[in-house]
């Protein structure tokens, strides 16, 4: 068992999500071993508690303290197998950093995750979101991931499809709390075409032959990219993209088109994807501080904590833009980041 001493009481947790929300956790351990993150599920148990797993903090929202035990990944691991013809896997620990990962796998000269580049959060928390960007998404280069299934207390093995992978989704989100992510295995290659044909990135890369770019050069250009737009959490206190991008009917985007023929977004065969940022700023929010809490300047999709906002705020603001855009365009903008905790488990603690 984890010792007591491990179990911290009454943790700040401002500092553990990237929306700074000055949260506390009534107890709080860091793991760094599949073992040591049994014993801390089986300490809960025993003292009757919740359990929250806990990456970077990248993608939650506190709506207050949490009543229960926050167990912080800080799985590492970074290693190559099956590296043969071009090709490699990359296998990784849960707690490793995303974007360090990134830059770590172009700097090896390997393709295929250069396009998520700069997005803040852990490798755990990589899957649940399927996270994506610029054209690309994880499931493009997952190949399983190693988890805790808490139903059984054993670690399994799940293959990309039994990730059940879609836009923002997996089965992670439709069973939440039932896996614990510890290890992510990626398939890379030297050879893969890159995916540069999103507006911005094309823009950056036009008039280069992409058969002269390295993935790092990629890399350099999605981080230049998002540098415009979006801003630093360590700056200015953010959880990345607040909305999905929604995906609607072709006959009701050929409807708005007639309505809002500047309407941005991504018609496919049977459905068109809207860029959420676009309904946002058509709704006036750009911009938008009510002296706590806001919306970036430079993205609408971005929600930002300018001066110590809490979990409330935040998600007072997020109604009120969600019911803007529903009456305006009868389309339901939904939330990328979790709620973390309500009622009980989100109390305040003590201090």
């Amino acid at each position: 068992m984890i010792s007591p001493v491990q179990v911290q009481e009454n943790v700040f947790l401002g500092k553990m999500n990237s929306l700074g929300i000055a949260a506390r956790a009534q107890y709080f351990v860091s793991v760094t071993s599949v073992e040591a993150l049994q014993e801390a599920l089986e300490w809960a148990s025993e003292k009757s508690v919740e359990a929250l797993i806990l990456g970077g903090g990248s993608n939650l929202v506190f709506a207050g303290d949490y009543r229960g035990l926050v167990i912080r990944m800080a799985i590492a691991r970074r290693c190559w197998e099956h590296v043969e013809g071009g090709e490699a896997t990359l296998v990784l620990g849960a707690g490793e950093n995303w974007h360090e990962v990134v830059m770590y796998a172009a700097s090896a000269g390997y393709r295929g995750i250069e396009n998520l580049a700069l997005i803040p959060g852990t490798v755990g928390a990589a899957p649940v979101q399927n996270i994506g960007a610029y054209g690309a998404e994880l499931r493009d280069t997952l190949l399983e991931v190693s988890a805790l299934d808490r139903h059984t207390g054993k670690v399994i093995a799940l293959t990309n499809s039994l990730c059940h992978f879609s836009y923002r989704d997996s089965v992670f989100k439709h069973e939440p709390g039932r896996y614990v992510i510890t290890t992510v295995r990626l398939r890379l290659s030297r050879s893969r075409p890159f995916q540069l044909d999103y507006r911005d990135l094309a823009e950056y890369f036009d008039g280069q032959d992409a058969r002269s770019l390295t993935p790092l050069d990629v890399a350099n250009g999605v981080m230049a990219v998002r540098r415009r737009k979006l801003p630093d959490p360590a700056q200015l206190p953010n959880a990345g993209s607040f909305f999905k991008n929604p995906v609607i009917p072709l006959d009701t985007w050929r409807s708005l088109q007639q309505s809002y023929p500047d309407i941005a977004g991504h018609p496919g065969d049977d459905n068109a994807k809207v860029a959420a940022a676009w309904l946002i700023d058509q709704c006036g929010w750009k911009g938008y501080r009510n002296g706590k809490v806001g919306v970036h300047n430079r993205q609408a999709l971005v929600l930002v904590n300018h001066s110590n906002g809490n979990g409330q705020d935040v998600l007072s603001l997020a109604e009120r833009i969600r019911k803007d855009v529903e009456a305006r365009f009868g389309i339901a903008l939904e939330m990328e980041p979790g709620v973390v905790g309500s009622q009980a488990s989100c109390q305040p603690l003590p201090l």
